[in-house]
């Protein structure tokens, strides 16, 4: 299978202040993992920047232009307690978001199985009218909304394995029943948001984890009650809110997942994109704040989005 990796232009860039765990050695951390040999059949592009102000119907143009009226000439602004803008900041949110679009372009076009951007800051918290949580615009939720009116796609499928719930995609999709929203997550854990009981019109399916668990509650919960509510939903295309900040090095979250977590539940959604929409994905990274837990997850992701198997790692 063909595999598109697609990076962030070097510049520009968000800075975070010194110590905050959103920062720009993450994507150092992930080019340099995915620089080894296991990985030299990648297919590689750097992302164009792209328009944040597409006609996609996700955050208006007042959101935007409030962002645009933040961003400071210089230094650092901050939005609320974990979130920051800088001056490079909507600049790297347009290329993140470009690379998307082209991970998009190419699987729909048949240029490639599957695609992987490897961009930050992360989007799955961007409400429709509110930044928080290290996000600034939800960038999956653009792809999900341009898959839909420039390639005809009826139904979406979101699955979200970021350790924190992505509370910002459920809340641009949870009316709107042509987009599925599944997430695993740690509960109770920032945003708070994320109960079993929230299920939109139908198209949401949260799966809250409780502390300290690992791959075996994990697996359970994608095989038992993720995994059919998906193939159920029978999507035209997926999309993967790709965070491994559930890695049991993570010091943001408490969930004791490992490589081969990172693995299986690659493998699994792949299995459900061949049965359900000829194998098409695009996944878009989104937490993982231990460089080195980051590394091993996204080796393992990629590994297994390009090779169909596990990374060898002994």
């Amino acid at each position: 299978m063909t595999s598109l990796l697609i990076s962030q232009p070097e510049t520009p860039i968000h800075e975070t202040p010194e110590g905050h765990p959103e920062r720009p050695e993450r994507l150092l951390a992930v080019e340099a993992v995915l620089s080894e040999p296991e990985f030299k059949d990648l297919k590689r592009e750097t992302a164009d920047s792209v328009d944040l102000w597409l006609e996609a119907g996700v955050h208006s143009d007042a959101y935007l232009a409030r962002l645009q009226a933040l961003r400071p000439a210089a230094g650092l602004t901050q939005i609320d307690a974990d979130t920051w803008i800088s001056p490079g900041s909507l600049s790297a949110v347009a290329a993140g978001l470009g690379a998307g679009l082209r991970g998009l372009e190419a699987v729909m076009a048949g240029e490639v199985q599957n695609a992987f951007c490897a961009v930050r800051p992360p989007g799955h918290h961007a409400e429709r009218e509110t930044p928080m949580g290290f996000c600034l615009v939800n960038s999956i939720a653009i792809v999900a909304r341009i898959a839909q009116r420039q390639y005809g796609v009826q139904r979406v499928a979101i699955v979200d394995f970021d350790v924190h719930h992505g509370n910002g995609t459920q809340d641009i999709f949870q009316h709107d029943g042509s987009v599925f929203y599944g997430s695993s997550h740690q509960m109770p854990l920032y945003p708070g948001t994320g109960a079993a009981n929230e299920t939109g019109v139908g198209n949401v399916v949260n799966v809250p984890l409780a502390e300290d668990t690992g791959g075996a509650e994990m697996r359970t919960a994608y095989s038992d009650i993720i995994l059919p509510a998906v193939e159920a939903f029978a999507p035209d295309i997926l999309l993967i809110s790709a965070g491994f900040d559930a890695h049991h090095r993570d010091p943001l979250a408490g969930l004791n997942w490992t490589g081969d977590d990172f693995a299986w539940i690659t493998g699994k959604l792949m299995d459900l994109a061949d049965r359900t929409c000829g194998g098409r994905i695009v996944s878009m990274l989104e937490g993982g704040y231990d460089l080195e837990g980051l590394a091993e997850g996204v080796a393992q992701h990629v590994h297994m989005l390009s090779h169909g198997e596990a990374l060898d790692i002994t």
